[in-house]
């Protein structure tokens, strides 16, 4: 493909391990990609996520100007936030109804114990209400990556979850999402709903855009990028996206 004008990225295991922030060395290297084109971030957690995990580990002194071609899109693109001078700035979010939450969360609360997947030992809540997105977390918000990752290491269980839930409530839209989430919209807004908004918010054609990610695959929350023709390349954690960026940072120009 012809040099990206745009970069977008998953977060969790694609920037930084699950709800972690990134390293001092992804921070510099997204700086410098920044001197050279637009860069978005698309996941599921909240805006305060991407403050703690991201944007508060950029570099110190870091430009304005710089800052000002980073591309927030929380909960899975159903949120849009500019970074400016006196922080983020929204572009759109589109909330749920109380009823479209009520339902969500009744539905993916009785399929997860039905399945015994409602868990006694956790690390905050499993359910969170994001505005814009229900989130069910199987351990907690906050449980260890470790946990996290031994909880589901194929994805079977939050796919058998996902797919019971779906069938409860078709007009919404219901993803699995990391390691132990499974994630409920509006329909038809994901990840490709928001580099859609992207190209259409810059100007940027889809074609000259390059997302990365860790879930890529067909039950994937980052596979609707994929299928929507995207340029992609498929990660397998924060360490495998330097070594990317690294190689891609020097054939882009400066602008």
């Amino acid at each position: 493909m012809p040099a990206p004008r745009l970069v977008a990225f998953d977060l969790d295991d694609t920037l930084a391990p699950s709800k972690s922030p990134i390293d001092e060395r992804m921070g510099e290297l997204l700086v410098a990609l920044a001197e050279r084109v637009e860069v978005a971030i698309i996941s599921g957690g909240q805006l305060q996520q991407f403050q703690m995990q991201v944007v508060d580990r950029l570099p110190a002194g870091t430009d304005a100007g710089i800052l000002a071609r980073f591309h927030l899109m929380p909960t899975c693109g159903t949120q849009y936030y500019r970074l400016t001078a006196d922080g983020a700035q929204t572009v759109y979010a589109h909330a749920l109804t109380d009823d479209e939450k009520s339902r969500a969360l009744t539905a993916v609360e009785e399929e997860a114990r039905r399945l015994d997947l409602w868990e006694s030992k956790t690390w905050g809540p499993i359910l969170e209400d994001r505005g814009s997105q229900i989130t069910f977390s199987a351990l907690g918000q906050s449980a260890p990556v470790a946990a996290k990752t031994a909880w589901d290491p194929t994805g079977a269980r939050k796919n058998a979850l996902r797919d019971a839930v779906a069938a409860r409530i078709p007009d919404l839209e219901v993803r699995s999402g990391g390691s132990t989430s499974v994630d409920i919209t509006r329909q038809g807004i994901d990840k490709a709903y928001g580099m859609r908004q992207l190209a259409e918010q810059t100007g940027i054609d889809l074609d000259d855009m390059l997302f990365v990610g860790d879930r890529l695959d067909e039950h994937g929350n980052d596979y609707p990028v994929l299928a929507m023709g995207v340029a992609c390349h498929a990660v397998t954690g924060w360490e495998d996206t330097a070594v990317h960026l690294e190689a891609l940072i020097p054939t882009l120009p400066v602008r």
